[in-house]
């Protein structure tokens, strides 16, 4: 849906705008979006390969085949960028939600709570612990359906909290709050109060919701001109957490600016 090259395409073919995002932090900082073109993507009920990657639903887990190379601004070569992930769904929810009265835009939270399985062979790093697992289709482009947006998760001693929140391209405003039980299934509860945050480097204005109307930005991950993704300590239902926070600014998307840098982030290939 970042895609410049669908962008410019005039979005008729989506298969022929494929790509696989990966985006490791830390010491060993690796990122991964290389789109491909349709002939390098197959898919069928439970399966998708895109050029030498591929991701497949067994049943018991969602396991991602990564063999990519990193892209680094200004650098002409790739670092590999090989591994597995295995992601195991502690409850599915099969319940999806319209952000739009015209139903363009559909969010489904398919595991609020999962088990995550990380084993990269380059860089030799890996780690288990705790994930989620959402999707978001629409048949409008992005930038026409939304101005920005705020989104953030946690895990709960039972279940998960996600807020969502933002405001849609003709003006109107939408919020959130869904609370999953152990079984995964959604209950809306009231919203937690804003608890602002401060912009990101790049001035993307960040928003959360907060038991006592205050969070802290622990970390932030990703940071560019139209889109960052932090790590917050907030307070949800009572509870102490550490959720994951991400703010969208779809008008910077659109700019001629960042149409112009994306493809430096994500390079296309036929394969």
């Amino acid at each position: 849906m970042f895609s410049p090259y669908y962008k410019r395409s005039g979005r008729g073919d989506p298969l022929d705008h494929a790509s696989l995002n990966v985006a490791l932090y830390g010491p060993q900082h690796r990122w991964v979006m290389t789109e491909r073109g349709r002939g390098a993507v197959e898919r069928d009920a439970s399966n998708l390969v895109i050029g030498p990657s591929a991701v497949r639903w067994d049943g018991e887990a969602l396991t991602i085949d990564i063999v990519e190379g990193d892209t680094r601004l200004f650098v002409p070569w790739q670092r590999p960028v090989r591994g597995r992930v295995r992601v195991f769904p502690e409850a599915l929810n099969r319940t999806a939600f319209a952000l739009d009265g015209a139903e363009s835009h559909i969010w489904h939270c398919l595991a609020p709570r999962a088990r995550i399985e990380v084993e990269m062979s380059s860089p030799g790093i890996s780690w288990s612990g705790k994930a989620y697992l959402d999707h978001n289709r629409g048949a409008e482009p992005l930038e026409t359906g939304f101005n920005t947006w705020h989104w953030s998760r946690a895990h709960l001693n039972e279940g998960a909290l996600v807020c969502y929140e933002g405001e849609r391209g003709d003006g109107s405003l939408f919020a959130s709050a869904l609370r999953f039980g152990a079984d995964g299934v959604p209950e809306p509860v009231d919203l937690p109060p804003i608890a602002q945050l401060p912009p990101s480097k790049w001035r993307v204005d960040r928003r959360t919701r907060s038991d006592i109307g205050v969070a802290e930005v622990r970390r932030t991950w990703e940071d560019t001109p139209f889109y960052a993704r932090s790590e917050l300590a907030s307070r949800f239902a009572g509870e102490e957490v550490v959720a994951v926070q991400e703010s969208l600014d779809m008008r910077r998307f659109s700019s001629p600016l960042v149409q112009f840098m994306l493809p430096y982030r994500m390079p296309r290939r036929a394969r």
